[in-house]
């Protein structure tokens, strides 16, 4: 640690820089005068012990020099003086802390230095992991070289380039959310929090708490206040997966908190200004959902901003064996399995199956494979497809156009599941309302 002691007290010096020195990782330079320190200031220490009564300036005043120089830059004043007063102006103009020369300041001194490693050891740790964040999260890292995915690569670079709404849609397993991490981790906001919240994870009857906070006492369990997602994400990016999913009563509410930039927590009358980018994505077809009275038109358009389509992965052609191979790569370092190759014959496997569970899925299956390969290839019987059934993929032998296998796969699995509606439309990932009415349109039939 490379400590800067302004001293005019030749004594008092050597005591510090001896008590100093019993840490071998301390480099100590001395300065009598306030002149001399100063002309060395541009060497940036990590940290200054400055004497309050210097000959040539106050303390004050150097303290006010470095401070215009170097913001961050802990300094420690010692004084011979125990002024409350002055130890009080000394803080508000940015010492780290305010330490009277009696019997106790170098114990004070050690552990304030010990503080001040401690917290640049923790902030170094934490650039390092915002890199890496940054790093994992650049779109160039998004695997896939397909015209869809090159046109999502486009859109991520215009998004992250301004604070436009961005809404993402795809089906459940395109990598919405990773989209939305790369646009927030490449734009300015980045260096601000990314606050993430799955709209249909939570129950109805808290998401507004969730998201606008509450005040205590605003309802039954209400012991302490709370704020909200919107606030938490304030000076940076708010994400809200699954927004297709908000009840309509909600919505009139969220689109009050986008045009007037400001929340109000449950059990309060006071807004709260937010300057807050809002990323949006969802799986169910926004223009249908308002069609039908789900979702309303007016929040459906202040949401639009620059929209981002995932194409499904069965429509990526050679992106599934890119992912395919790195998937399996990732997940065979992780675990020491060395080497792993994908035979001919899974290749075609893999390139002929419609993945309804998309990028997901294949990750899924790629891992699994790893663990249930005997040798260095991995086999079609090392393969397992959850998603659907054998029945399935002889539909897709057929070559069967991508409506009509999805009307066969939703026909199948209501027949799977006893025409129960609600646990199809969950599985399928299909808005309950939308599969009544295809049911009632006679577009699927139950037998």
């Amino acid at each position: 640690m490379k400590i800067f002691l302004v001293e005019d007290s030749i004594p008092y010096a050597k005591l510090l820089m001896h008590h100093l020195g019993l840490n071998p990782d301390n480099e100590v330079e001395h300065f009598s005068d306030a002149a001399s320190f100063l002309k060395q200031l541009h060497k940036v220490p990590d940290c200054i012990l400055l004497d309050y009564s210097l000959p040539d300036l106050s303390g004050i005043d150097v303290l006010k020099r470095i401070k215009s120089q170097h913001p961050d830059l802990p300094v420690l004043i010692v004084s011979g003086q125990e002024d409350v007063g002055t130890a009080v102006d000394l803080l508000r103009e940015g010492a780290y802390d305010y330490i009277v020369k009696d019997v106790n300041a170098k114990d004070r001194i050690w552990k304030a230095l010990n503080n001040i490693r401690e917290n640049a050891r923790l902030r170094k740790e934490i650039d390092v992991l915002r890199e890496e964040v940054n790093l994992k999260y650049d779109f160039s890292n998004i695997i896939g070289s397909s015209p869809g995915l090159k046109k999502v690569f486009k859109l991520i670079e215009k998004a992250a380039q301004t604070n436009i709404t961005v809404s993402i849609t795809g089906e459940t397993g395109t990598g919405k959310e990773l989209v939305a991490k790369a646009i927030h981790y490449n734009s300015k906001f980045r260096g601000k929090p990314l606050v993430s919240i799955n709209i249909a994870a939570i129950p109805s009857e808290l998401l507004e708490s969730e998201l606008f906070g509450h005040e205590k006492g605003a309802f039954t369990g209400a012991v302490s206040k709370r704020i909200g997602k919107f606030e938490e994400a304030d000076g940076g990016t708010i994400f809200l997966d699954e927004i297709g999913e908000m009840d309509v009563n909600l919505q009139a509410k969220l689109l009050r908190v986008l045009q007037e930039k400001e929340v109000m927590r449950l059990g309060s009358n006071k807004a709260v200004k937010i300057n807050t980018r809002i990323l949006v994505a969802t799986h169910r077809d926004l223009k249908e959902e308002v069609r039908i009275g789900n979702f309303r038109e007016d929040l459906y358009y202040r949401l639009l901003g620059l929209p981002i389509h995932l194409p499904p992965l069965r429509e990526r052609g050679g992106d599934i064996m890119m992912l395919a191979k790195h998937f399996l790569q990732e997940f065979s370092k992780e675990n020491d399995f060395g080497d792993l190759r994908i035979s001919s014959e899974v290749q075609q496997r893999l390139l002929s199956y419609p993945w309804p569970g998309n990028v997901r899925e294949l990750k899924a299956i790629m891992e699994l494979a790893a663990v249930l390969c005997d040798g260095g290839v991995i086999e079609e019987k090392d393969l397992n497809f959850n998603s659907v059934t054998d029945e399935m993929d002889t539909l897709v032998s057929e070559g069967l156009s991508l409506k009509e296998y999805n009307r066969r796969l939703i026909e199948h699995y209501l027949r799977k599941n006893d025409n129960n509606v609600v646990e199809v439309a969950k599985r399928l990932d299909i808005g309950k309302s939308t599969l009544y009415r295809m049911i009632k349109n006679k577009e699927i039939n139950i037998n």
